[in-house]
């Protein structure tokens, strides 16, 4: 092989790599706003954590806020109501399982799992019904599972679609809803103020 056929067997080489190059960094930016425009909207992006303030809500209160586009339910529970969720024994539970995002995974589903360790008064949980969607209610007197309080049944909360009954630590005790309530990702940056995501 002459030094011109080398040369010439070089360049060719040399142009094919540039050209295969120059298509693949083509294709990629082709392809870029494609793929980019899978990315959340800035909105989205904003509710990816939210911050809530304990202070206004009140000893026996529930608050509903909206997270992710979802209902999250903040309740301040009563002494009585914090028993009772600790006085259940978890053979009497329809499931077993937590479900809640500050505790392992497949914790069993005692109270203390689905709270926060010193700060049991507040339970923090999705509104959502594990059944179909539905945004459970809270305070319903008419409930089985409610604590007595005096002359009022309190804590807990009832899905009016279907039935489903949740205890006062947002625990499936009766009805169709197959899974507990479930606990999203939060934790306190002051004694008094929590970042939920």
């Amino acid at each position: 092989m002459s030094t011109a056929e080398h040369a010439e067997v070089n360049r060719r080489d040399f142009l094919y790599v540039a050209t295969g190059a120059v298509g693949a960094v083509g294709a990629a930016l082709t392809a870029w706003p494609f793929i980019s425009q899978m990315n959340p909207d800035a909105s989205v992006l904003a509710l990816a954590s939210i911050e809530i303030d304990l202070a206004p809500i009140t000893e026996g209160q529930a608050i509903t806020i909206k997270w992710r586009g979802n209902p999250v339910i903040i309740r301040n529970r009563t002494a009585a109501e914090i028993e009772a969720a600790k006085a259940v024994k978890l053979e009497e539970l329809k499931d077993p399982i937590a479900r809640s995002a500050v505790a392992k995974d497949d914790a069993p589903a005692t109270d203390e799992n689905r709270t926060i360790a010193g700060k049991e008064k507040f339970l923090v949980m999705m509104g959502v019904c594990t059944h179909l969607g539905c945004v459970p209610q809270g305070d319903n007197p008419l409930r089985e599972f409610a604590v007595v309080e005096g002359s009022n049944k309190t804590g807990g909360w009832f899905c009016p679609c279907h039935g489903s009954q949740f205890d006062t630590a947002g625990r499936i005790r009766k009805g169709p809803a197959p899974e507990n309530l479930h606990v999203p990702p939060y934790q306190y940056l002051t004694d008094t103020k929590i970042r939920i995501g």
